[in-house]
Order: C-alpha cells, then structure tokens, then sequence
C-alpha cells in the first residue's frame, strides 16, 4: 500500500521561533512608542523648568521706581537658556499694549487669558521657526495696566536631545532583541532534546533485523510528550498483538493442516489406481479440511487485538432462532432434538450479532456432535435483575472434572472426544469472542450433560 504525499509544514523550532520573536518585537514596538512619548514629555518638561527659571529671573527685575516701571535684565536669566545647539532666545515685556523692552513682534498672548504670577507654557512660531514661550502676568502696585513678562527659546536644544534619547532606546531595544534571538535558539534547541530523543527511539527500532514491539524506552520525558509516547506504546501493543495473532494462526493452520493434507495425497494416490472407495474418502477429507480451515478463519476473527467490537441493538431471541436455522439439519443427522426455551418477546441486548451468532453456532455444534443418539439440546434464554443470560445445555456425557478448567484451550482433545471428528478449536473460538464481547461464561456438568452459560 503506497503512502499518501504529506504536505511540507514548518519545522517547529522555526514554529517556536516565531511564536515567541512575534510577541516579543510586538513589545519591543509598544514599549518603543511608550518610550517615545515619555521621552518627549520628560524633554518638554525638563526644558519648560529651566525656561520658567529664566522667566521667574526676569519677572523678579520688573519693579516700580517713581511711578514708572523698570527692570534690569540679568545675564544669568538667559545664560540659564545656553546649551550646544545655540538656541535664539527672545523675550518680550510690556505694560498693557505698551511694549517696554524687547522684540516688539513676539507674539502676544490676551492678558485676559493670564492668571496673575502663574507662568504659562505654549508653543507658537517666530521668523519661520517653532519657539517655545512661557510668559506670566504681574501686577504691580501704583500701575494700573498689568505687566506682561515673556521669554522664548528655539527647539533646536531640545529636539537634538529628544532625538538622542530616542537613538539611546532604539539601540537598547535592538540589543535586547539580538540577545533574546541569540539565547531562544539554543534555549529551543535544550527544550526539543526530548522530543529528539523520542525521535531516535523510533528510528532505532527500524534498524533492527527482527521488528521490535516492546515500549519505547525514552527514559524521563516533559509532561507535554508523555502522552504521545503513551500513545505510540499503545500501538506497539496493538500491533504486537495482531501480529501475535498472526503468527499463531500460521503455526495453528500449519500444524493442523498437515494431516487433512496427507490424508488427502494418500486417497489421491489409491484413486489413480483404481481404488473405488478412494473418492469417498477423499471428499470426507475435503470436507474435514473445509471445516478446518472455517473454523481458524473464525478463530483469527474472535482474536482479533484491539477495542471492543462496536455494539448494536441484538436480539437474542432472533440470533437463537437463526442458529437452530442453521444446525437442524445437523441435528436430524445426528438424531438429536433440537429446541429453544426462550421468552416470548424480544430479548434485546447491546452485542456484535456476528460474534453472537459465532459463539451460539459453535456451541450448539459442539452439543450436537459429542451428544448420543436420541439426546436433546436446548438454547435457554433467561433475564435475572438486569442479567441477560443464554445457555446450551445437553444431556450427553458432559466432561470429566478435571477437564472443566482446560475446556476452550487451543486444539485440546478431551477423553470424550475420542472417535469424534473435530479440531478441538470450536470452544476456544467461544472464549476468545466471548472475551471481547466482556461477558462471561461458565462450562458445568449437569449430570447427565453438559450446561454452556454466557452472561451479558
């Protein structure tokens, strides 16, 4: 039988590779904006301090001397605002509309919208680049107009440094993404060794000249494979089995054809000389070797290794009435009445109707043909407290005592079968369906006779 074509997957170390690298550069990217924003809000907030320091230096100048308002502007204020990118600084101060010292055309903000000694931050743009301006309201005694004190700086500074920080981030990310992709990869390489290991267990058995079924010997494994070589174990033991079963239906036609076989050669050889009797002996053999092998084929079947068969609705009743069907010719032959003792109904069962009807038709077989002339054998169906049970007894000779416990042994040939033609297979075709039907069966003497009970 060829192999259907697998269709190529992804290896899964690159499946785990990916698995984790994914959710890891998702984070690397969040914590990266995440970083982003903070990075310009502490940049905002550490140059607006230094800028508020510069205003409040100035604003503190702005006094009244006479009357009218003076300042004396400190170098200090706008040495405070000095940093590498050269940044312009401006200011503005103004009395009401009244510009009194500084660039005339920095913005102006509305004097209404100003709380009195609280500075104010806002972004504006002047001669064609952005600036940032805090600027705050002072009221001083003697003027009625308020006063308006504004420092502004270019964002020179503090996009440069903003920009460093955000170089600084990336190449911290880029670091630790390298560094986990350089540590996943034999960290992976640790966590599949068991799973490599169960690979080479497997592989081992294909080297061997005998196959071997026995469990894998993988010494401890994760959790998470344990199952599957549980699994695998299982089908080991499954096909141990089978081809247990195979061997033995080999060994067990072999040795019990060889006789029906000579037998058979022999009447051949007297045929061709002319012997008359010779072609009746011949179709006797045939038909013994014909049932022979009948009976192996429905040994095999009952051994067959695995699950339970899958269950239906049987009626044992209908099963019954089928086999007596099948046996009453044999029956007559052998001068035997033939009955069934069974409800009136339908006695319903969940079974196999082809095991059932291989078990009843076996024992039914075996009562008839080991029973004396004028004997009686009866199928007896009976329900008990939720038992099904199905017996066939007979009034023959039953069996010695000490052969109850081997009764249904492979090819074992009692006392009481002596001069009858038979395999010793019948009753162990029974236990072997039986067993996989999970009933139970009981062989017991009656005196005379012998009774066959199975229990479902």
């Amino acid at each position: 039988m060829t192999q259907a074509p697998r269709g190529r997957a992804l290896a899964l170390r690159t499946r785990l590779l990916a698995a984790m690298l994914a959710p890891l550069l998702g984070i690397a990217v969040l914590l990266g904006l995440a970083g982003a924003t903070l990075i310009a809000d502490v940049v905002r907030r550490t140059n607006d301090r230094v800028l508020g320091g510069a205003l409040g230096a100035v604003a503190e100048t702005v006094q009244v001397e006479r009357g009218e308002v003076t300042m004396d502007l400190p170098a200090a204020a706008f040495g405070m605002l000095e940093n590498s990118e050269r940044d312009n600084v401006y200011y503005r101060i103004a009395v009401g509309d009244r510009l009194l010292t500084g660039y005339a055309d920095l913005s102006a903000p509305r004097i209404a919208d100003l709380a009195i000694d609280t500075p104010r931050f806002r972004y504006a743009s002047y001669r064609d680049q952005p600036i940032r301006i805090a600027e705050v309201r002072r009221d001083l005694p003697r003027i009625d107009r308020a006063v308006i004190v504004q420092v502004a700086e270019t964002l020179d500074g503090r996009h440069a440094l903003q920009r460093r920080l955000l170089v600084a981030l990336l190449l911290g990310e880029i670091l630790l993404v390298g560094v986990a992709m350089l540590l996943i990869r034999p960290a992976l390489g640790w966590s599949l060794r068991p799973l490599a290991r169960l690979r080479t267990a497997v592989a081992a058995r294909d080297t061997r000249a005998t196959p071997d079924l026995s469990p894998l010997d993988t010494g401890p494994l994760p959790v998470e494979l344990v199952p599957l070589a549980d699994a695998f174990d299982h089908l080991l033991a499954r096909l141990d089995n089978a081809t247990a079963g195979i061997r033995r239906f080999t060994a067990d036609a072999s040795h019990q054809m060889r006789t029906p076989l000579a037998v058979l050669k022999v009447q051949v050889a007297l045929a061709r000389r002319g012997d008359p009797g010779a072609l009746g002996e011949i179709a006797d053999a045939a038909d013994r070797l014909e049932r022979l092998v009948t009976q192996l084929l429905a040994l095999a079947r009952a051994d067959e290794a695995g699950v339970s068969p899958p269950r239906e609705r049987v009626d044992l009743r209908e099963v019954a009435v089928g086999v007596i069907g099948r046996r009453i010719g044999q029956a007559i032959e052998a001068g035997v009445d033939l009955h069934l003792d069974a409800p009136e109904g339908p006695v319903v069962i969940a079974s196999h109707r082809t095991l059932l009807v291989e078990i009843l038709s076996n024992l039914v077989d075996n009562a008839i043909r080991y029973n004396r002339n004028g004997g009686m054998v009866a199928i007896v169906i009976g329900e008990d407290a939720g038992t099904v049970s199905i017996a066939v007894a007979d009034d023959g000779p039953g069996l010695p005592d000490a052969d109850v416990d081997r009764v249904g042994q492979r090819f074992l040939r009692l006392s009481t079968s002596a001069g009858k033609d038979g395999s010793g297979l019948g009753l162990a075709i029974v236990r072997s369906a039986v067993q996989r039907l999970g009933g139970n069966i009981d062989f017991r003497n009656t005196q005379p006779g012998l009774r066959v009970t199975l229990r479902f």
